[in-house]
Parts: structure tokens; sequence; C-alpha cells
């Protein structure tokens, strides 16, 4: 018999309503337009990503992204918010244990001497004293997995919680450094175009030197004083431009923005080489990813959730204390008192809510499966972009160096030219400007090399140098 019972009630305990959960499949394209040893995509989110900015080895980028990570306030908020699911989750896991309370009592009653009793009994008025020292046990057996499933549910929400943190860690560090990398462009257009004002004033005193010898006019003066104006106003819109880009990195690292100041410096940096093998592995650690697919398990089990509904709650109680009229002998043996009970609550009649209930949570379990699949999808195209990015821009680069090349001996021809007083000052001004647009060009490729290898870094996880499995240092329990 014993062992009959154990087995029926291990039977109960296994039962768990709603599907378990298994991870759809996910669309893996066959064919690539970039070259890569492809796999299908398995969300691996807890991969280490490292410092990966330190890649570009920059010292005051290093420095701007610890001061982001220390005190951005979109990132503490995602702190809290993980915070506030791993609650829900020990919230859901506490249904697992019995609720025990202690609820003791004292009054004193008086008893009217009129009071309706029995017509054979003759009524008494007497006050009487009662002393409760009760402890209420509840516990509701989890037959049908409802319990199990809510703890299923909410731990994969904490954890979907963690993936979107670490979203808008990867985000943020992203997102300063690229607008560092900005920046620093416009640093580099800003000195360009300081060489460039140094020419320009030269040719002007030429030209007024020329005029002032009468083998100049009055048109290569004026020619020569445009070209000055229009790049001191280039120069001055470079500065506004800069000034909100630096006032975007003050707020990203959490401080207002008469509180940051970076000095001027040329763009210098290379872009980082993409060792080969590495976009499909990387793309599994993907946050996003891993987020839609962490709520895509705790919609499964809401379904199991809905469907628990259809089914009776069995619940336990127990009560044991101590109960008497005298407080003196309140904790006598004699004055024990106890209490077993078990209640059933089934459904008989709802309206149809249950069925409803267990069909919205179907819907949106299908709901996550098509965002799951739209992330990865999404996955794909950003780390694509990013590498045919990268490589057209290698391609554009090399072609404008020759064409900026190309533009300077010419202007420097032109320049000879005019001094000899062969041309007139509309061709040196004409070679000139070409000449700067082509610089400034090539300065502007530079820079989106550099944002774009941010980019592709992001569409990858968050660099490509932490292999090792672990536990996010900063969300620990």
């Amino acid at each position: 018999m014993r062992s009959f019972i154990a087995a029926l009630l291990a039977l109960l305990v296994s039962c768990t309503a709603g599907p378990d959960y298994e991870r759809p499949s996910a669309p893996a394209p066959e064919a690539w337009k970039e070259t890569g040893p492809w796999k299908e995509a398995a969300p691996s989110d807890a991969i280490a990503k490292g410092t990966w900015w330190e890649l570009f080895g920059d010292p005051v980028l290093n420095d701007l992204e610890l001061r982001a990570a220390a005190a951005n306030q979109d990132l503490k908020a995602a702190v809290a918010r993980v915070s506030q699911a791993r609650a829900i989750a020990r919230l859901s896991e506490s249904e697992f244990y019995p609720t025990i309370s202690l609820n003791p009592s004292a009054t004193r009653t008086k008893f009217a001497e009129d009071r309706p009793v029995s017509p054979t009994v003759r009524p008494a008025g007497y006050t009487v004293n009662d002393f409760r020292v009760p402890l209420d046990l509840s516990y509701e057996v989890d037959v049908w997995g409802r319990v199990r499933r809510s703890v299923e549910a909410a731990t994969a929400y904490a954890e979907a919680s963690v993936a979107s943190f670490e979203t808008v860690r990867l985000t943020l560090h992203a997102d300063v450094a690229a607008s560092y990398f900005a920046l620093r462009s416009i640093d580099s257009e800003q000195s360009l175009l300081r060489r460039t004002l140094e020419l320009r004033r030269e040719a002007l005193r030429l030209a007024q030197t020329r005029l002032r010898l009468g083998v100049g006019n009055d048109l290569d003066v004026s020619r020569a004083e445009t070209e000055v104006t229009t790049t001191e106003a280039e120069a001055i819109g470079l500065e506004r431009r800069r000034a909100e880009i630096e006032h975007a990195l003050a707020v990203l690292t959490g401080r207002p923005p008469r509180e940051l100041s970076i000095p001027g410096k040329p763009l210098d940096v290379p872009p980082p080489v993409i060792p080969a093998g590495l976009p499909s592995e990387l793309l599994e650690r993907r946050p996003d990813v891993a987020e839609a697919e962490r709520r895509l398990a705790a919609s499964n089990a809401e379904i199991g959730i809905a469907t628990a509904a259809y089914y009776p709650r069995i619940r336990l109680t127990a009560m044991g204390g101590f109960e008497s009229s005298d407080l003196s002998s309140l904790f006598s043996w004699k004055n024990s008192i106890w209490q077993l009970g078990a209640a059933a609550a089934a459904p008989l009649f709802t309206g149809g809510s249950t069925r409803a209930d267990v069909e919205r949570a179907r819907a949106r379990y299908e709901e996550s499966v098509a965002i799951y699949r739209q992330q990865l999808l999404v996955a794909f195209q950003e780390v694509e972009d990013g590498l045919s990015g990268l490589r057209v821009l290698a391609q554009q680069a090399e072609a404008q160096a020759r064409a900026v090349a190309s533009a300077r001996r010419t202007a420097t021809i032109s320049n000879t030219r005019y001094t000899a007083g062969l041309v007139s000052y509309l061709e040196v001004v004409d070679a000139e400007r070409t000449a700067l647009q082509s610089e400034r060009l090539a300065t502007q490729i530079q820079g989106q090399r550099l944002v774009t290898s941010v980019f592709l870094i992001k569409a990858l996880g968050g660099g490509w140098q932490g292999r090792a499995v672990t536990d996010s240092t900063s969300l620990k329990r």
C-alpha cells in the first residue's frame, strides 16, 4: 500500500500542464554575400564580451568607455530592472514552500443573560476571556504544475532582463565609440581646413601683391578673398558639429556637457583587423537574440499556467497552538489545540474565460516565436551590412587616396602656372577646391570605416577577444 501511495504521489507531482519548452527552428540562409563559416545561431549571451574597445588602442576612448560603464543612467536603470525581475522570480519560487503564520489573539467577551438559546437551557449572563496562540500553515499541492510553470516563466523573464541589460550595455559602449570616432573625424577635417586656410591666405597675399605690381587684377583678389571666407565658414560649421558630439558623449558618460572637454586630435587610428572564421560563432552571443529566446521560453511556460486553471487547486491546511481563558495556564499541554484539513477548488463554469486565457497564452507564444526569428534575421543582416561595409569602404579608401594624390598634383601645377602668369586665378581656385574636397572625403571615409567597425563589433555581440563562458560580473545574485 505504501509503495502504491508513493507511486501515485510521484505520478501526480510529475503532471505538469502545458507543453515543455523546445527552441523553435530558426531561419538560416543557405548562401551568403559575404564569405565566412556560418552556422545556425544558438544564443550564448553569457560568453564574455570583454573590453572590446581596447582593440582601437586609444586611451581617451578607453577612459570614456569606463566612465560610461560607471555613470550612465540608462545602464543603472537596466540594472534596476534586472533586480526587479530576479525579485519576481524569487517571489514565484516561494510558492514551492508552505506559508506559516503566527496569529495570537486575546479577547474578553460578555454574553447576555437573555440571549437566544435552546428552550431547555436556562441562560445566564457571564463574561469570559479567550487567549489564543495558534500557528497556521497553508500549502498548495502543485499537482498540475502551476507553480512549476510560474517559476519557469519568472526565471526566463529574469534571464531575459539580464540579456536586456547586456543589450543596453553593448549599445552604450558602441554609441560612445561611434561618437568618439565621429568627433575625431571632425578633428581631422578641422586640421585639414586649418592648413587649407593658411594656403588660402597665402594665395590672397600673392594675389594682392601681384595687383600692386600691376601684373594681377581685382578679380583674382576677389576670388582669393571668397575662398578664404568660405573656408572660414566651413571651419565654423565643423566646430558646431563637434560641440554637439562632445555634448552627446558627456551625457553618455553620465555628466553634464559643461564637465566634458575633449582636446582636438586628428584621426590616426586604423580599423581593427577582423580574424577569419569568427563572425558565425560570435553571432551566437548577441544579447538581443538571447533576450528574444528567453522571452519565448517564458511565453511557453505561461501556456502551462493558463492550462492549469482547468484543474482543481488542492490546498492543505494545519493549525496548532494553545487556547485558554486563563493567561497563566495558556501554555499548558491540556490547553493545546490543533486542526488538519484539505480543500480543493475546482472551476465548474467560468464563462469561457479559462479557454480564452489559454488561447491568449498560445497566441502570445506564437508572437514570441515570430519575434525571435525576426531578431535572428536582423542579426544576420547587421553582420552582413558590417562586413560588406568594411570591404567596400576599404576599396573606396584606396581609390580616394589615389584621387587625393592626383588632386594635390593638379593644385601644385596650377599654382606654378599662375605664379608664372600663364593662367588665371580661376584655374587655381578650381584645382585647390577639388583637392580640398578630395582630402575631406578621404578623412570622412576613414571615420566611416572606424564607425562601421564599431557597429560590426556590436552586431557580433561585442568583440572577439573573450571566449570563456562567464556570469555578468556586475549582475551576480
